[in-house]
């Protein structure tokens, strides 16, 4: 497993270390902000056009090929700005990048599931997104270090040996898993999957997550900005946010295996912590960007393992990298809906007004959730005896 953790990290710390880095350190390159917003949009992009893709193609030839053949991508993709520093460059590699992920991230996720028993998937799963939040932490503070320290190519660098080396790693741990043999499937049959509420459930939780998350990083620095406070304080919020989504996941996920958590109960209180969050963001000053900031890790933290574990049990493991696909490009939606969501409602009332739309959005899906509170695993389509 500790690949599949590698990979998870790998995507997380290159989308936020760089993203973090280029406005500040690309200038030959960032001539305006709306050639950062193409650069930062360059990367979600791709994985919101390729995810699917990838997905069904890990169903097809076998989810580790594609894990191997993505990293690998990744690393060839960050030494072309390596070798040639040069604005063209960057934009190619930053597509290459974010096309690469496209591919070992679902496959990631589909292997989770695949080696994992279904009593066992909501632990797998909280340690994967444990080590996808640490890399959201890291990248942003290790990326600037190594900006500092050598500039952006030396991050770029950085990138090229990490991808390479969890190439290496996989191919060597992590063990062939075959495809296994997939009835024909029609576009019919496809949407009526993917509109099942085993299926839209966790995916619409997983994107309201991923909104909130999105959110909390982009606005309470302008929050804390706002409020007076400076670069040091406003950045360790949002550590504190992602440090609270990496403490919680694996807890979730524990919890959910011996059955002292429900998946649809889970989220919905996910939702309501993280809905509890944005209102704590209205709040002026350090205390309302501290709270907020907790309040919105917690609660995605909560979501996040439950999710893609109610997912891999309602889902025939056949189609496990489809399903994955899928469900991520859900949550690239709501990483771009969220934040466009609280510009439009701050643009034309205020910031406040804006958290308050997204919260009120959460906790209304919280409501479904909540209401049926089924048990876990079983609920989603595994048998009902548990190891």
């Amino acid at each position: 497993m500790a690949p599949l953790y590698a990979a998870g990290f790998t995507t997380a710390f290159g989308a936020h270390g760089i993203a973090a880095s280029l406005g500040a350190s690309a200038h030959g390159a960032v001539t305006s902000l709306l050639v950062l917003g193409g650069l930062l949009a360059l990367y979600d992009g791709a994985e919101v056009l390729l995810k699917p893709v990838f997905g069904v193609l890990a169903d097809r030839i076998g989810a580790r090929p594609v894990l191997l053949g993505g990293l690998v991508a990744f690393a060839a993709a960050s030494a072309v700005y390596t070798v040639a520093d040069s604005p063209g460059w960057l934009w190619a590699a930053r597509l290459g990048q974010g096309a690469a992920a496209s591919a070992f991230s679902p496959s990631a996720s589909a292997l989770v599931a695949r080696l994992n028993p279904a009593a066992k998937r909501g632990r797998a799963f909280g340690s994967y997104g444990f080590y996808k939040s640490i890399g959201y932490t890291l990248g942003p503070l290790l990326g600037g270090v190594l900006v500092w320290a050598g500039g952006l190519r030396l991050l770029f660098a950085v990138l090229t040996a990490l991808g390479a080396a969890v190439a290496v790693w996989a191919a060597l741990a992590v063990p062939v898993v075959a495809p296994l043999p997939r009835a024909r499937q029609t576009l019919l049959d496809l949407a009526r999957r993917l509109t099942r509420p085993a299926f839209l459930a966790p995916t619409s939780a997983l994107a309201a997550a991923t909104a909130a998350l999105s959110v909390g990083v982009g606005f309470l620095p302008v929050s804390g900005r706002a409020a007076g406070l400076g670069p040091v304080a406003t950045g360790a919020a949002v550590s504190v946010l992602a440090a609270c989504a990496a403490v919680v996941q694996p807890r979730a996920g524990r919890a959910l295996d011996a059955g002292r958590l429900t998946s649809g109960g889970g989220m919905g209180t996910g939702l309501l912590i993280a809905a509890g969050g944005l209102a704590c963001a209205m709040l002026p000053g350090l205390t309302g960007v501290l709270a907020g900031a907790a309040l919105i890790g917690a609660g995605t933290g909560l979501i996040t393992p439950l999710g893609f574990a109610a997912l891999a049990a309602s889902t025939p493991a056949e189609r496990l990298g489809q399903t994955m696909g899928a469900a991520e490009l859900g949550r690239e939606l709501g990483d771009a809906g969220g934040p466009l969501l609280v510009a439009v409602v701050a643009s034309w009332t205020t910031l406040a007004h804006g958290y308050a739309a997204l919260a009120v959005l959460l906790a209304a899906g919280a409501i479904p959730g909540l209401a049926r509170r089924r048990p876990g695993p079983a609920s989603t389509g595994d048998a009902p005896g548990r190891s």
